[in-house]
């Protein structure tokens, strides 16, 4: 009787959750920019307090977000190791 697995996430689930969190740190960087641009901060003077202030930000702000990302591709890496194993188990006569 074969061991019934979870269905990992598919590659477009993987890839939306990257995007989304991917989007959501430029978007984090933009507000900031565009903040610091109301203040007058000049345009490269605010780019690079933007990017300094959206990292330690988008940690905190986006956990969730990056922590569904890493599970996703956490969960496809399993069942990939899971399939390399099963595979080697037919090909040795182990199948039993």
């Amino acid at each position: 009787m074969t061991e019934q697995r979870p269905q990992a996430p598919t590659a477009l689930q993987s890839l939306g959750a990257m995007w989304l969190y991917t989007l959501l740190r430029f978007g984090i960087f933009f507000l900031i920019w565009g903040l610091l641009w109301l203040a007058r901060v000049p345009g490269l003077l605010a780019a690079i307090l933007a990017v300094i202030l959206s990292v330690p930000l988008s940690f905190v702000l986006l956990n969730r977000q990056r922590q569904k990302m890493a599970s996703n591709l956490e969960q496809r890496m399993e069942a990939r190791k899971a399939k390399t194993h099963d595979l080697d188990q037919k090909l040795s006569g182990e199948d039993g």
